[in-house]
């Protein structure tokens, strides 16, 4: 157990966040309910009687507000829901039950917290991540042309696809249809588009 006379649980949203703090007096609970400035929730924390310790669920709203904490001297630990033990027989689920058990745990030390990236690490995600998401679109782009024109018998024939030989050969494809014309332009732009995405990010 650490040695923080009051131990914080935030129940984070990206409109709100719900705080329950346990005092070292026996049943006392503080709550409230704030907005997710950092500012705001990081005043409010100081008006507790300190030092306090601060426990929160990793999601979505990423990891600025640990940061804010830390940087202010507050020691806050983000937990990782999937390991996150819940009371038994717990059926309804509501965000103040959810702060006061993080506060609970963390008073009791009963917890697995993550390890927190650096904002360089967390960035080199990012990139990661959009890497592979333009990957999955060029692959569905490319397969969107060669299914539209197997559609009108035309098939490439002239070696490695992809390469300036068969983008060459793609560029020059033109049908008396305007709608297919239509149709075919814009699929054909979003393997250029998705080809330079995917070259910008490498």
């Amino acid at each position: 157990m650490f040695s923080e006379r009051t131990s914080v649980g935030l129940d984070v949203h990206v409109r709100s966040v719900v705080v329950c703090a346990i005092g070292t007096v026996p049943g006392e609970l503080i709550r409230c309910r704030l907005t997710p400035q950092h500012a705001e929730v990081l005043g409010w924390i100081n008006c507790l009687p300190g030092p306090a310790a601060v426990a929160y669920e990793a999601g979505p709203t990423g990891l600025g507000l640990v940061r804010a904490l830390s940087a202010a001297g507050i020691r806050c630990e983000v937990i990782a829901p999937s390991r996150l033990q819940r009371p038994a027989g717990e059926r309804v689920k509501t965000d103040a039950r959810d702060a006061l058990h993080l506060a609970k745990l963390l008073r009791l030390d009963e917890f697995t917290a993550v390890r927190v990236p650096s904002p360089a690490e967390e960035a080199a995600r990012d990139l990661v991540r959009a890497r592979e998401d333009v990957r999955a679109d060029l692959m569905r782009a490319r397969h969107r042309v060669s299914k539209l024109l197997l559609r009108q018998g035309l098939v490439w024939s002239g070696g490695v696809t992809w390469r300036p030989a068969h983008h060459a050969w793609l560029g020059a494809q033109r049908f008396d249809d305007v709608a297919l014309q239509a149709a075919y332009d814009s699929a054909y732009e979003a393997v250029v588009l998705a080809e330079g995405r995917r070259a910008r990010l490498d």
